[in-house]
């Protein structure tokens, strides 16, 4: 059997952390999530296999994580979430390396499968 694959989620809301913790764990991965990009540069333990990270973050916004973990040779799969529809950001995260660009609401099924699909996959 797979070991349980070890997810990060940054979004500053709350209640998707939460929903996103729950659904993370009930497909039965282990699952740590942080309010900011500050949070998870802080306290992120190695190693991780998949970032569930939000677009719209106070401080340094989820595209500037992105930046900062490749400056540091960090080459952790990401699947973008955000609620605010932008292709330009969505092609910038895209050649920067993401796996995926997901619209909140989220469909629970396809983030499941992209994370399974992909992050299972690239280690």
């Amino acid at each position: 059997m797979d070991e349980p694959l070890r997810i990060s989620i940054v979004d500053d809301d709350a209640s998707v952390r939460r929903a996103l913790d729950r659904l993370c764990r009930s497909a039965g991965y282990i699952v740590l999530a942080y309010e900011s990009a500050e949070a998870f540069l802080e306290f992120a333990v190695d190693p991780i296999d998949c970032l569930i990270l939000d677009v719209h973050l106070p401080g340094l916004s989820g595209l500037q994580l992105q930046q900062h973990l490749h400056d540091l040779g960090k080459h952790i799969p990401i699947v973008f979430v955000t609620a605010f529809e932008d292709d330009s950001t969505r092609r910038q995260a895209i050649a920067m390396g993401a796996l995926a660009f997901l619209q909140k609401p989220l469909d629970n099924e396809q983030l499941l499968d992209v994370i399974e699909t992909t992050c299972r996959h690239s280690g």
